[in-house]
């Protein structure tokens, strides 16, 4: 295998100078993020370093008989991690097992053999010499493929009874498409290579997770008909929200008999009131909201360390690909179907977490990757582990839906004089359109009022109750009020609640104080984004302009040059599949404080197109759809200097960027 040295040490030497690290030429060791944030004293990040040579994109995690850990990669390789402990700080071996496949994008072991979802097929490796490399590859089942570069392929996640499934990717071609059949699909294949449809109206399932109970549950990306982020429990002739996989109810082994044609695109209807109408439309159990939960939610893993992970035995953990990070969700069961809470979780990952999976010692192994779909982290891909460091973080455990409120839990006690304060918490109910648009600012937003806060003897616990709660809704609920009975705030002061089922009792009534909140902004006549060219420029703009998109969350342009005071006009074209906008700043450190700014708007974010009011923003677009194009015109600053243009969709700024050099 021959390596350029500068492919490697180029950008992880930079990476450990950065961490005030060196990895010294032949010791490899376990070394720690020099992390001072408040997450790290209880949840310690470790970084396993990755040998020159080897591009170890995480496509899947699984540990073999051996309890190594096999790695299947997006570039078609599977490695296996001998020693993933590094015990006394042992250097790291790995070997690889196998080579020549398709961007496998998960991996499995079951009986003596690893299994694996390529593009077009389901694969088992087999050992057949025992030499430690697969030297035989045999398809158990095979699906058809368009060659769009969309459609991934997902899996296996073994069920209780030996049968695999696998989830399908749309294509991309202007909106979702299923191209080849059963794309957009959850497929059930049997070890012999028996296939059976259980469910569709997925889009882009990354995620796919079985609990204890044997319920399944896929996680869904932001797009067309999928207003946010989201987690669902599927059932066989179960349907997702996406219509596009509803090409191929014909086939006689579908479970569903609904029509592409059966699924209005109304955008005045949120999902449940659309649910109400299409008995096979499954809501999601937990939305995470877009922008401030993350913006590609990925692999589910439950947690079945009965403690050895901290205080949240059976909950879920949820990696977010975009925003390197890892959210923690709470599931319970109202009125016979799943939902529930989720809640921050644990940030700082080097790279766009996709693949978590359980060690013996009860760490989580973190596989990452972001190459052409960029991340937070700065890593093109990474193999981590988060450690629990033994301490107890003061958190909202729980959040339990009442007949006329909440009950929240803690993992520690809290102080009564802070808990008991209504003023403590915050509660905001709100959704998102269900739509053929890609994704959804958040609409139908209104405050609920705490009107009581009873805290319980064991001090554990606080019963809200609330007036202005809505069935199908998700509730923000903030406590940031609430200390720990030691004075310490809580480590994440918020979560958010999808309310599909409301438990019966006694409700609480809907009070006028429970009003909507209002929005002070109308980007319509908003100064600094022009789109018709203005009446004074008699003879037009004295420069045109164009920026486009590309794969990778980048424009096309690096820079721009313009004339200090001259007229400009800008067409920007979003030709991705996903949300960007374009936001010109004053100069200097002024872009990282927008792009700061655009993330504190939380709820508000989409009402302001993430464009937070300052003066440091000086031109913008509006958001822009994919494949969508805006016009704005401007007249240039007259101070010559350089002038970052940034998109400030929640986790596109730190990379997405260029210059406007004003000359």
């Amino acid at each position: 295998m021959i390596v350029n040295p500068l492919n490697y040490f180029g950008s992880r030497w930079l990476f450990g100078l950065l961490l005030g690290l060196v990895i010294q030429p032949g010791r490899a060791e376990r070394f720690f993020l020099p992390d001072t944030t408040e997450e790290s004293r209880y949840y310690q990040i470790e970084t396993i370093p990755i040998p020159p040579g080897i591009a170890l994109e995480v496509g899947g995690l699984a540990f073999n008989r051996k309890n190594q850990l096999g790695i299947s990669t997006r570039h078609g390789e599977v490695w296996i991690l001998e020693n993933p402990y590094l015990k006394k700080n042992e250097k790291p071996i790995f070997r690889k097992f196998a080579s020549g496949l398709h961007e496998a994008l998960g991996l499995a072991f079951i009986g003596n053999h690893f299994y694996l979802a390529q593009r077009g097929e389901l694969t088992r490796l087999e050992d057949r010499d025992n030499d430690g490399k697969a030297d035989a590859f045999k398809a158990i089942y095979s699906w058809p493929l368009s060659g769009n570069y969309h459609e991934y392929s997902y899996g296996p996640v073994v069920t209780k009874d030996g049968h695999m499934l696998v989830t399908l990717n749309l294509s991309w071609i202007s909106r979702g498409a299923s191209l080849a059949k059963w794309r957009g699909w959850l497929l059930k294949i049997s070890p012999t290579g028996e296939m059976t449809p259980l469910a569709t109206g997925l889009r882009s399932p990354a995620g796919l997770g079985i609990n204890p109970a044997g319920d399944v549950f896929y996680t869904e990306n932001q797009g067309d008909w999928v207003g946010s982020g989201r987690m669902t429990h599927l059932k066989p002739g179960d349907f997702a929200g996406n219509p596009a996989g509803l090409k191929w109810t014909n086939d006689p082994r579908s479970p569903l008999t609904l029509k592409v044609d059966d699924v209005p695109s109304s955008p005045d209807l949120p999902m449940h009131e659309v649910a109400a109408t299409i008995p096979a439309l499954k809501l999601p159990a937990i939305w995470f909201p877009h922008g401030l939960l993350g913006v590609s939610t990925s692999d589910i893993l439950i947690d079945t360390t009965r403690g050895g992970f901290g205080p949240f035995t059976g909950q879920y953990f949820i990696g977010d690909q975009g925003h390197s990070k890892v959210n923690r969700v709470f599931l319970e069961k109202v009125n016979g179907e799943y939902q529930g809470a989720t809640f921050p979780f644990r940030e700082g990952f080097s790279s766009g977490v996709f693949r978590m999976k359980w060690g013996t010692n009860h760490a989580m192994f973190v596989g990452m990757t972001s190459r052409g779909w960029n991340s937070k982290g700065p890593e093109l891909y990474g193999l981590q582990r988060l450690r629990w460091t033994g301490k107890m973080p003061f958190e909202i455990k729980t959040i339990k839906a009442q007949s006329d409120g909440f009950l929240l839990e803690f993992t520690q006690p809290v102080n009564p004089a802070t808990a008991s304060q209504t003023s403590s918490y915050e509660i905001t109910g709100f959704t998102y359109h269900y739509w053929s648009t890609y994704g959804s600012k958040i609409i139908n937003q209104q405050r609920c009022m705490v009107h009581q806060a009873v805290v319980a003897k064991d001090r554990m616990s606080v019963k809200l109750v609330v007036h202005g709660l809505r069935k199908g809704y998700i509730h923000e609920v903030k406590a940031a009020g609430l200390q720990a009975a030691d004075g310490r705030a809580l480590l994440h002061n918020l979560g958010y609640y999808t309310l599909n089922n409301i438990p019966a009792g006694k409700t609480a009534t809907v009070m006028a104080s429970a009003q909507k909140t209002s929005v002070p902004y109308d980007i319509e006549k908003d100064p600094k984004r022009i789109t018709k060219q203005p009446e004074s420029w008699v003879y037009g703009p004295e420069i045109s302009l164009t920026v486009g998109t590309k794969p990778g969350l980048q424009f096309d342009v690096a820079e721009l040059k313009v004339k200090a005071g001259s007229k400009v006009e800008l067409m920007f074209n979003n030709n991705d599949d996903m949300l960007h906008n374009l936001v010109i700043t004053k100069p200097g450190d002024a872009v990282e404080k927008v792009g700061q700014l655009s993330l504190a708007l939380g709820l508000k974010g989409p009402d302001f197109h993430y464009i937070p009011p300052s003066d440091l923003v000086l031109f913008h677009t509006a958001i822009l759809q994919p494949e969508s194009s805006e016009k704005i015109y401007f007249t240039a600053p007259e101070k010559p200097g350089v002038y970052p243009f940034v998109c400030t969709f929640p986790g596109h700024y730190s990379v997405m960027r260029g210059k406007l050099i004003v000359q």
